[in-house]
């Protein structure tokens, strides 16, 4: 079976946190992750050099713009409208997740998360979304 590369963008400002995942998910050769460390970085990195994710991963609770906020900025934009999201929160009670859903996310990854699994996770609710 052939697996899609997959270019991720990886939002907390978490610096420990933005390691794990970028080495978690690194844990697949065919996940390119690409990290920021805030709602406006992201946005920086988004479309520079004409580089858009398949797919986004943002940490729910950050200052300055949290994840909610940069997801509705996001879904704004043309060329980042249809980008699935997940959002990775430690805050994932089903009435919350449910919000994240109505808010335009396609999941929730919960923190804590298992590092060996993390890959497979988000690949998965990809191909969820995708078909």
């Amino acid at each position: 079976m052939v697996r899609d590369v997959l270019n991720i963008l990886y939002v907390d400002d978490e610096a420990d946190i933005r390691t794990i995942v970028e080495l978690s998910l690194g844990l697949d050769p065919d996940l390119i992750v690409k990290v920021a460390d805030s709602g406006m970085e992201a946005m920086e990195v988004l479309g520079r050099d004409g580089w858009l994710p398949d797919l986004m991963l943002i940490d729910v609770m950050m200052p300055g713009m949290t994840g909610m906020e940069l997801l509705a900025t996001l879904r704004q934009r043309p060329d980042t409208a249809a980008i699935p999201a997940l959002f990775c929160t430690a805050s994932a009670r089903s009435t919350e997740v449910q919000r994240y859903i109505d808010a335009g996310a396609i999941g929730v990854v919960s923190k804590p998360f298992d590092p060996l699994r993390l890959a497979g996770l988000v690949r998965r609710h990809y191909e969820g979304v995708k078909g």
